[in-house]
């Protein structure tokens, strides 16, 4: 997550691509769920609305709590790369799967 991801989810997305990117991208680096309660609310819409997917390994919110990793859920369920694949496809979960 850089500012460039900040500046993507506070508005500054031209395209919902950029906008769900820059999500995955804060989910995946963890530090997304460290930041203000709007952020984890945010992530965690476009986790149970299958555009993003838990990230690549487990982090840590603000208060300590523990989020799995994609790796961590059942198959098919939010968060999970099947569940993704589900709700929007196999091209875009590819994308968000393959985000850093």
């Amino acid at each position: 997550m850089n500012l460039h991801d900040i500046d993507m989810i506070e508005g500054g997305a031209e395209t919902q691509h950029e906008y769900y990117e820059a999500i995955q991208s804060a989910i995946n680096s963890g530090m997304g769920w460290k930041m203000q309660g709007s952020y984890g609310r945010v992530m965690m819409d476009a986790i149970r609305t299958g555009c993003c997917m838990l990230g690549h390994t487990q982090s840590t919110d603000y208060y300590g709590n523990v989020i799995p990793s994609r790796d961590d859920v059942q198959e098919g369920t939010p968060g999970s790369y099947e569940y993704v694949i589900e709700m929007h496809g196999q091209e875009w979960a590819d994308t968000m799967g393959d985000l850093k």
